[in-house]
């Protein structure tokens, strides 16, 4: 069994054990369910126009204004109208407008005579979505760096725990064990977020928000090859610090670091995205580009050349990481007496390669 074999093999196994694994399934089904609320909720909740009850003659303006109209003979049945429940307010003489308990800013509007609105940035990005959009990136990346570089870390441990490692490594080559757990943890992950993003599109086409998804599109596109090598780079620094320890209990001990270069950047991402300087600065930095440049695109502050520089450097640092990390794993994996440092992992690699 050559390399390329005994990698898929061992990848082939850990997507079939999380697939089958509850915590897995339920936070899946987690994700999916954020993405919906956020995205189908806003404008079931915001509810429809009013429903006003006017006479004939003041039903012009309102009816303009896309309110839900009904007629009706007098100014009292109008005001019974409102009693019963049967419409949101009423168009009284005056002219005065009645409701319960409420005020209604939308027939308040129809009826108020108001000035005309010149936009001078008529394409300006609304500040919701402008808050919420690099959330999401940085969000995802976070959650997902994190909560699938964890599991790769302790499927590590597990296997040192239990010295089924000793096994698997006389079957096939460490180097394929790495690299199986690492393409598996890809691969789920990116199913993962294919499956909230195409959620989240949905809800937006249901929604009111499908003419946010044309802007979206380049950042989107851009986030996956950004998200998979940047995956990659947190993995590889997660599969060391696996290998580096032998007992879940102490993988706090290890993993400091490596929550850190994933945290840092995506709380910089959050309270810095208006900063154009400092975003084009994070934009080129491994740990915080997934999230940076994307979000960079979707406010077209980035150039033509700029993605494809950001990303070639980010090939270039997960490269390396993945190598030291490799080696890392490689010292480590078989070492079951103890915490093991990155020095003796790094300087017993070859016994075990």
């Amino acid at each position: 069994m050559n390399t390329v074999q005994a990698t898929r093999l061992v990848a082939a196994r850990e997507i079939r054990v999380k697939l089958r694994d509850k915590t897995f399934l339920f936070s899946t089904l987690f994700f999916l369910l954020i993405a919906a609320a956020a995205t189908i909720l806003p404008p079931l909740l915001s509810g429809g126009p009013s429903t006003v009850a006017v006479t004939e003659q003041s039903a012009g303006p309102l009816r303009a204004a896309g309110l839900e109209v009904r007629t009706v003979p007098d100014d009292r049945a109008a005001e019974q109208a409102v009693r019963d429940d049967e419409v949101d307010a009423a168009v009284v003489s005056g002219p005065a407008v009645l409701a319960m308990d409420e005020a209604p800013d939308d027939v308040v509007a129809a009826l108020s005579s108001q000035p005309q609105v010149r936009l001078l940035d008529p394409d300006a990005l609304d500040p919701v979505a402008a808050f919420l959009v690099p959330f999401f990136f940085a969000f995802i990346f976070y959650v997902t760096s994190q909560v699938f570089g964890v599991q790769i870390a302790q499927s590590i441990i597990e296997e040192k725990q239990t010295r089924i490692v000793e096994i698997l490594a006389a079957a096939v080559p460490v180097r394929a064990l790495l690299a199986g757990k690492m393409v598996a943890g890809t691969l789920l992950a990116l199913g993962q977020i294919v499956l909230v993003a195409l959620v989240a599109v949905a809800g937006m086409a249901f929604g009111d928000g499908g003419g946010l998804l044309p802007l979206l599109g380049p950042a989107i596109g851009w986030f996956v090859p950004f998200f998979i090598v940047g995956f990659v780079l947190v993995a590889a620094m997660w599969a060391a610090a696996g290998a580096l320890v032998n007992r879940l209990e102490d993988i706090g001990g290890v993993s400091t670091p490596v929550q850190l270069a994933v945290m840092l950047p995506f709380f910089a991402v959050i309270f810095l995205k208006d900063n154009a300087t400092a975003m084009q600065v994070l934009s080129y930095v491994p740990f915080s580009a997934p999230t940076a440049m994307p979000l960079r695109l979707f406010n077209g502050d980035a150039a033509i050349w700029e993605p494809v520089a950001a990303l070639v450097l980010l090939l270039l640092t997960a490269f390396a990481f993945l190598l030291a990390g490799a080696r890392v794993y490689q010292g480590a994996l078989l070492r079951t007496n103890g915490r093991t440092s990155i020095r003796t992992a790094w300087r017993s690699r070859e016994s075990v390669s």
